[in-house]
Parts: C-alpha cells; sequence; structure tokens
C-alpha cells in the first residue's frame, strides 16, 4: 500500500494509529480478561465461604471428639464430584490431621502445603482462599478458616474446596471473544484512521496535483480555495510562480536587448565590406557572417533554456506540422524535375508540445527542410506519444542518406554534409541543442525509405 523506502505522511499517520491502537487494545483485552477471571473467582469465593462458615458453625465437641454437621451439599456426598471439604486439627509438630471429611473425597485428603499452614496460623479467624491440587490432579479453589473450638484443645482447620476448571474455562472463553471483538474493533479503528488521513490530507494531495497541473501547462496559477494551514503555502507557490515568471521576462527582455545591440553594428560591418571591395573586406564579411550565426545560435540556445524552465506553455503539434508541410512543398516546388516533394505526415490532434510555438517551429522546421534538402521527393513525418509525459517525432526521406560513422558529425555545429548543398550546417545542431534544452534528444538512423531518419525525443503537455 505504501513505499517504504520514502517518508510518507500517509505511511506515519497510519502506522503511529496502527501502533497506539494496537497497545490500547491489547492492554485493554489483558485487563478485561483479567477483571473477569478476578470476578468469577470472588464469586467463587463467596460459595466457599459459605461452605467454610457452615462447617465452622455447625461442628461440635462432644466428650472431647470433634463431630462434623450435618450438611445438604449432595455434591459433597458424590465422589470426586468436584466438592470437598475437611475438618481437620492442627497438631503440635504444626502440621494438620484430618478428622473429618467430605464422601465426594472417597479415599484421598486435600493436600495443604506448609506454607499455607503457616497463613492460617498468622490469622486466625479469618477466611484465607489459596489454589492447590485435588484429587484426579484437579485444580482446586480453597477457602479456609483456623479456629478454636470450646472444649478442644487443639486449633481446628476448616477447609472447603471445589474444582476451579470451569472458572478457567470460562475465563479462558472470555478471553477468546474479547480478542476476536478487539481485533475487529482494530480493523476498523485503522480504516476509519487511513479514511480519515486520506480525508484530511485530500487538500495537500489537490494542491500537488494543482501544482502538477501548473508545470504541465494545464494552468497557469493555483486557484483552488484550501485550509488555513495550506493557504499560505498556496499564496507563496503562486508568488514564486509569478517571480520566476518575471524573471523569465527579464532575461527575455535582455536576450532580445543584446541580439539588437549585436546584430546593428554587425549589419554595419557587412555593409561597409560590401562597399570596399578587397581581401580585408571578404575577410571582414566572412568573419562578420560566422559572429552574425554564432550570435544567433547562442541567443537561440539561451532564450530556450530560459523557456523551458517555465510553465503553463503547451503548443498543439499538428497544426505546426501542417503549416510546415504546406510550406516546405511550396518551397520545395520545382525539385525532383518541377514535380516537387510530397510530404506523408501523420499526428494524433490531441497530441501537444511541452514548450512554445517558435522552438516547436524551429525545431520540426530544421529537421523537415533538412529532409527536404536530400530527398528524391518523398519525405514521410509522425509524431506519436512515447513514455509517459513524452512524445516523438520522426522525420525520414528517400534520399542518398547518411554513413552512420558521420551520424556523431552531422550533428556537431558548423559540420556540413556536403559543400554543394546551400546551408550553414547549423540546422542538426540547433535542433540537437535545442531539444536538450527541453531535456529531449536527437537520434539519427536509417530510413526504411532509404535515406536518413531523424528522431525527436520531446516533453509532451496534458490536454
Amino acid at each position: 500500500m505504501f513505499d517504504l523506502r520514502r517518508p510518507s505522511l500517509v505511511r506515519r499517520l497510519v502506522l503511529l494509529a496502527v501502533v497506539w491502537n494496537a497497545v490500547v487494545l491489547i492492554v485493554a483485552g489483558v485487563f478485561l480478561t483479567a477483571q473477569f477471571r478476578d470476578a468469577a473467582i470472588r464469586r467463587f469465593d463467596q460459595s466457599l465461604a459459605v461452605l467454610t462458615d457452615d462447617l465452622y458453625a455447625g461442628s461440635t465437641v462432644e466428650d472431647g471428639v470433634l463431630k462434623a454437621p450435618f450438611l445438604t451439599d449432595i455434591r459433597a456426598t458424590r465422589t470426586y464430584s468436584g466438592r470437598y471439604w475437611i475438618i481437620a486439627r492442627h497438631t503440635a509438630d504444626g502440621a494438620i490431621k484430618v478428622v473429618e471429611r467430605s464422601r465426594s473425597l472417597f479415599d484421598s485428603d486435600l493436600m495443604v502445603a506448609s506454607r499455607q499452614i503457616d497463613l492460617l496460623d498468622a490469622a486466625p479467624g479469618k477466611t484465607l482462599y489459596f489454589d492447590m491440587q485435588g484429587p484426579q490432579d484437579k485444580p482446586l479453589r480453597a477457602a479456609a478458616i483456623q479456629a478454636r473450638l470450646p472444649g478442644y484443645p487443639d486449633p481446628v482447620v476448616f477447609i472447603a474446596a471445589e474444582d476451579r476448571s470451569p472458572i478457567d474455562a470460562d475465563a479462558d472463553r472470555f478471553g477468546r471473544i474479547t480478542a476476536v471483538a478487539l481485533l475487529l474493533l482494530g480493523g476498523g479503528l485503522i480504516l476509519a484512521v487511513v479514511v480519515q488521513v486520506r480525508v484530511g490530507l485530500a487538500p495537500l494531495f489537490q494542491l500537488r496535483r494543482e501544482v502538477a497541473s501548473v508545470r504541465r501547462g494545464k494552468s497557469e496559477r493555483l486557484t483552488r480555495a484550501y485550509p488555513d494551514e495550506l493557504e499560505p503555502l498556496a499564496v507563496e507557490l503562486n508568488a514564486l510562480l509569478a517571480h520566476n515568471q518575471e524573471v523569465v521576462e527579464r532575461q527575455r527582455t535582455h536576450v532580445g536587448n543584446l541580439a539588437h545591440a549585436l546584430k546593428t553594428p554587425l549589419s554595419v560591418m557587412i555593409t561597409e565590406a560590401s562597399q570596399q571591395p578587397g581581401s580585408l573586406a571578404d575577410v571582414v564579411s566572412r568573419q562578420a557572417d560566422v559572429m552574425r550565426e554564432q550570435v544567433d545560435h547562442h541567443l537561440r540556445r539561451a532564450r530556450a533554456a530560459a523557456r523551458s524552465q517555465t510553465s503553463g506553455e503547451r503548443t498543439p503539434v499538428e497544426p505546426i506540422l501542417d503549416e510546415l508541410a504546406v510550406t516546405l512543398e511550396r518551397i520545395f516546388q520545382d525539385k525532383a524535375g518541377g514535380q516537387g516533394i510530397e510530404i506523408d505526415w501523420r499526428c494524433p490532434e490531441d497530441l501537444c508540445f511541452q514548450g512554445e510555438k517558435q522552438d516547436l517551429m524551429e525545431l520540426a522546421g530544421n529537421v523537415m527542410e533538412n529532409a527536404g534538402k536530400w530527398c528524391r521527393g518523398r519525405i514521410r513525418v509522425i509524431a506519436a506519444p512515447g513514455a509517459t509525459g513524452r512524445w516523438t517525432l520522426v522525420v525520414e526521406d528517400d534520399g542518398p542518406g547518411l554513413p552512420p560513422e558521420r551520424w556523431v558529425d552531422a550533428l556537431k555545429r558548423g559540420q556540413r554534409m556536403d559543400e554543394h548543398t546551400p546551408g550553414s550546417g547549423l540546422g542538426l545542431s540547433i535542433v540537437d541543442e535545442l531539444a536538450r534544452a527541453y531535456g529531449g534528444s536527437v537520434t539519427l538512423g536509417e530510413s526504411p525509405m532509404g535515406g536518413l531518419q531523424v528522431r525527436l525525443d520531446l516533453p509532451s503537455a496534458e490536454t
């Protein structure tokens, strides 16, 4: 149910409740069972005390001989019935000698331990209760009193005992019933705690989902009302989002200002160099062009890196591919002997790129334009969902392709695969760096159509 490798508020609260409830219920079960057993034994002792008092009150001494009273307890007359009594005299050597006994004892006696005899000596006239072993090794509960009778020289001990097995069986049965009841109660309490924790922490889970929704571009701010404990957190998160957006906008402004500040002097240098023919002017023109391309490249990369860190940006892929396909088919309409090129593209309607439209145009546009330059007449473009939170764009052509040993070089900045083909050698390099700025990747391979296959892995936004 829970991931034990990570800390979890739900797991902590539930485990704490489980431990606490287990301790309380176990203690309650032991206490209730003990109280039931004690209450049963007290009632048992009262019955034994009545029999002991009857023995004491009804015993007589006739001519120095101790006589037992006539008792109507039927159980005490049946052999080994579990109900027993004895009348004994306490001899001078500290032992007791049975004078009278119940018929239920038959040929047995109640064996009283010396420790119990000492307790009777220490408390004459007081009824004491203790456990002992009886006939057939049955556990007995006994009540005993030691007193003196007129006309009899030795102290007399009156003991009544009864089989305590029924009490123990009732207590054990009560314990089992209590354990089952408390187990069911504990299960219900734990279930209630789980529900309580889930309901109590529901606003926190909702906050997490709303933050994830902002990150995926489905919303721009946290808009739900939260409890007093979470409302300050929601306010701070909104403030953080606003601050991040402000920082990104400020960076974009700086990037734009830098681009304008650098491009204008470079344009002036190129213009002046073109008006002053000569070897120096050629060098200046070439280096200025390289500098402008480098400036464009690094500014584009900086803008992409800034945008990839923002939230709330999502761009549908299908309209972009449709627009690019129409544009490129128009641009390459004179290719293939005037037949032009055919771009077969496929894309789900609900597929969205987690980023800005301009960046998606640049990513897909560079790859599709590169395929248009090298193809013989056909290009295939397939956009499809990938792993969770990802999507892939695969662009293939029927051109001559590229040897595998040159795939790495094709992604390097400024590398041109054919000097006779127009271009600066920055196309796939721009795609690679822009994709990596968004946490994606570019992979080259062989196309079943015979040319080059370019696979882009990019983040997707939920619809």
